[in-house]
């Protein structure tokens, strides 16, 4: 069940790969991300040291937050993936231009994972060529409906 979507991803980036991985999160993080107020629009991750951090992804405190915690929404979360894989990402991040991007956030039994993709960017042409065929795809079936 898809918490949250990162759209634009798959507007500006072609997804070659995906990976599930885990968050390091603080309680009142969890509570927001299940009341819908996180945004992963502007996110990216970082591999350092071995280890693999989502920047950018803006979690809104809840009203109700506890009063001896100091939120803040913006601040380097960790994932957590297998070892064998962030080896892969490092190799193809390192030598083949590709970027690491969360594509959404989604419940696995009860905790949230994050999807993360290994994308390759858009030319301005590509960008083109793919609105082109969703907007064909669009009238191939408004015609369809006309026929039916």
């Amino acid at each position: 069940m898809s918490i949250i979507a990162n759209k634009k991803a798959f507007h500006d980036y072609f997804i070659e790969e995906r990976f599930e991985a885990g968050l390091v999160l603080a309680g009142w993080e969890v509570k927001a991300i299940r009341a819908g107020r996180a945004n992963i629009k502007e996110s990216y991750v970082v591999i350092r040291d071995g280890e693999m951090f989502i920047f950018g992804m803006h979690i809104a405190a809840l009203t109700t937050a506890s009063t001896h915690v100091s939120p803040d929404p913006i601040r380097t979360r960790k994932l957590l993936l297998h070892a064998k894989e962030i080896d892969k990402l490092i190799g193809k991040v390192e030598r083949a231009g590709y970027t690491l991007l969360p594509i959404d956030l989604h419940f696995t039994r009860g905790r949230i994972k994050a999807e993360i993709g290994l994308a390759r960017g858009k030319k301005l042409h590509d960008k083109r060529d793919a609105e082109k065929d969703r907007d064909w795809q669009r009238e191939k079936q408004r015609l369809m409906r006309i026929k039916a």
